[in-house]
């Protein structure tokens, strides 16, 4: 066996052949570290927050899993993941985490104690999302205050302070969460609903077009406010505008609800993320 056949279950436990929820998760931080900067974020910060958020959007991935084992082995799109299909075991996947866990740990040790507090906090946050899935109508949310934490923490990193700003881009980014990861979780409602896990497709019920749509333009809305506020150039607004086709795209391929529709809905998402984050760098420089 060579070393691909041997580390291939691990790289697709920690979904690292599927990088748009690093790109979801990624494009905000930079975003927020771009704002926080002025335009001119320090090199070893950027190298920081692009491999910290490919580390922990691995483990949150691997975290989930071993939660979800039971569940994934009976849901269409999860039955062969690594720990459902059998390929690793419990005892190898919580290994595995704690290996990222303190890859992710040892990038702190160079940035101040604020921002390590935060990541205390957004550790916390992703290994709990599993478990909301249970007891939590709209488990999304969750998803989007832990796909948010970057935000404060870049703002932490640079200045040593977390301003009124970054928790606007939090709000915006946690509408944008919830609007994505709603036709995320419309792809797999009817298997939901066999296993018993809530979701924001299944609470909304026939509104969750509706909501979905209104979380983006919520996202968007904030977004406008901020550069008006702020007096963002006209690059901004046109990263903005880009970002707003891509809603609308998703928007369209969201209100079909057919799953496979949702589905490409979901995964062209960070686009608009690309769109807002560019729109910001250039801006700000």
């Amino acid at each position: 066996m060579d070393f691909f056949d041997r580390t291939s279950p691990y790289l697709r436990l920690a979904r690292v052949d599927k990088p748009v929820g690093i790109l979801l998760l990624l494009w905000p931080t930079l975003g927020a570290l771009s704002v926080a900067a002025s335009g001119h974020p320090p090199l070893h910060l950027l190298a920081t927050f692009i491999l910290g958020s490919v580390l922990m959007r691995s483990a949150g991935c691997v975290a989930n899993d071993l939660a979800d084992e039971r569940f994934d082995a009976h849901v269409t799109r999860t039955k062969h993941r690594p720990l459902a299909s059998g390929a690793i075991s419990r005892t190898q996947a919580r290994s595995f985490l704690a290996m990222l866990l303190m890859l992710a740990a040892l990038l702190l040790l160079h940035l101040n104690a604020l921002t390590g507090l935060y990541a205390l906090g957004a550790s916390a946050v992703a290994l709990c999302y599993p478990f909301g899935k249970r007891v939590f109508g709209v488990p999304q949310v969750v998803l989007g205050v832990a796909f948010s934490f970057g935000i404060p923490m870049a703002f932490a990193a640079v200045l040593d302070s977390v301003p009124a700003v970054a928790w606007w881009l939090c709000a915006a980014n946690l509408f944008w969460v919830v609007g994505y990861d709603t036709a995320y979780a419309m792809v797999d409602r009817a298997d939901d609903l066999l296993v018993g896990v809530k979701s924001s497709a299944i609470t909304f019920g026939r509104y969750e077009v509706l909501a979905s749509g209104f979380c983006f333009a919520t996202y968007l809305g904030i977004f406008a406010a901020l550069a008006i506020v702020s007096q963002w150039t006209t690059a901004f607004w046109l990263g903005w505008t880009g970002a707003l086709g891509c809603v609308v795209d998703q928007y369209f391929k969201i209100r079909s609800r057919d799953p496979a529709l949702c589905f490409q809905a979901f995964n062209r998402a960070h686009r608009a993320g690309l769109c807002m984050f560019t729109g910001l760098a250039v801006a700000l420089t």
